[in-house]
């Protein structure tokens, strides 16, 4: 009797020791949970990380739209450099400046300064759809003036009221040479009045005429 005690006693003992591991396993797969639900913060971090990452790529993208816009926009126009007696002339009227392609130079280089150089790239595009003559082509560039410089979508929009805005809609149901007159003369008057008197106080105005005032000296 003793011994089959004994012998009970030992199978208890080794039952017990087997159960031992299957539950530090347990607690070690319990452990491995616990640590798994930091798999959800970690999944969030993962989730911060890819929207920085997507944040960057539209930035970069953006910055790329806008960079592909600039080299879209036109180069100055071509003219020889202005006398002394041009841009004197420039402070009599807004109207001899802007009847120079020199004067339309030097005062679109001041409006990129201020941010608004779509004021004077809209009043040149109208300008050149004034000398077409064929349909097709002015129902073209009539799109292409509404869509860079009348669209609430586009970067490049002017700044007009909504009876111009009106004018304009119904205007582009059949486009014309004079589709943007109306919208050419306010941004006209907006540049004469706002930018124009800033223009002539500015340091790349003054720079100008001090140069041209000083070569006679020189030479």
């Amino acid at each position: 009797p003793m011994g089959s005690e004994r012998m009970e006693m030992r199978k208890r003992q080794m039952a017990a020791t087997q159960e031992t591991p299957g539950a530090a396993q347990t607690q070690h797969s319990t452990g491995n949970r616990g640590s798994n639900a930091c798999c959800f913060c970690w999944c969030c971090c993962c989730s911060c990380s890819c929207l920085t990452v997507r944040n960057q790529e539209e930035e970069r993208a953006r910055r790329a739209s806008q960079e592909l816009q600039a080299e879209s926009i036109p180069n100055c126009e071509e003219s020889p450099a202005p006398t002394l007696e041009e841009v004197n002339a420039w402070a009599q009227s807004f109207d001899k400046l802007m009847l120079t392609p020199a004067g339309r130079n030097a005062f679109r280089e001041f409006l990129r300064t201020e941010f608004s150089e779509e004021n004077m790239l809209f009043w040149m595009a109208c300008e050149e759809l004034k000398q077409e003559s064929n349909k097709s082509v002015i129902e073209e560039k009539a799109r292409l003036i509404y869509e860079d410089y009348i669209s609430i979508l586009s970067p490049k929009e002017v700044s007009l009221d909504s009876r111009v805005r009106e004018v304009i809609n119904r205007n582009m149901l059949e486009p014309s040479q004079h589709t943007f007159d109306d919208a050419q003369l306010q941004i006209y008057t907006l540049m004469h009045r706002d930018s124009y008197p800033r223009f002539m106080n500015s340091a790349i105005y003054k720079d100008l005429l001090r140069s041209l005032s000083e070569k006679p000296i020189e030479a």
